[in-house]
């Protein structure tokens, strides 16, 4: 008999093509300017923001490189997958300090081709290719905090 996964409730239905977008965004980040992932985030299926802690704004240029990033990114149609680990197996791998108290023993892994993988207990889309272009529609920095708004639109050709 196979054995029963337990993992924490989850409280809120994401619009996956935002949420999947979310990660990519936060891996672009991260390797763009070396930061942390965002230390906010608030998203939604019209229009999205996340906060990076960042020691001086992005340029206009940068801003245009991060956008193009995503859309390249989005463009090479990765598979999503996830993966089941224990806390344990996780602790090597990734920041635990976001997990809720008394999170379950068994995280889920979210996996964007080999471009990121984060845990993550949200709704995603199954591929890239269902996402659309991501635009990002305005950007402010105040006291080292970046913060993007976004959007996504559909494909050219496609509703």
């Amino acid at each position: 008999m196979a054995e029963q996964l337990v993992l924490n409730e989850h409280n809120k239905a994401e619009y996956p093509p935002m949420h999947t977008t979310e990660h990519i965004v936060n891996q672009t980040m991260v390797r763009l300017f070396g930061c942390g992932r965002a230390v906010s985030a608030h998203i939604e299926r019209k229009k999205s923001k996340l906060d990076f802690a960042l020691p001086q704004a992005p340029t206009d240029e940068e801003i245009r490189r991060i956008e193009q990033t995503v859309n390249d990114i989005l463009g090479q149609h990765l598979a999503v997958t996830t993966e089941f680990i224990t806390q344990e197996e996780a602790a090597g791998r990734f920041d635990l300090h976001r997990l809720p108290e008394g999170a379950s023993a068994t995280v889920r892994v979210v996996r964007v081709g080999d471009y990121d993988e984060c845990l993550c207990i949200g709704a995603h889309v199954s591929n890239t290719s269902e996402i659309g272009v991501f635009r990002i529609i305005s950007h402010d920095y105040k006291e080292g905090i970046f913060r993007m708004r976004f959007k996504l639109e559909p494909l050219p050709g496609k509703p």
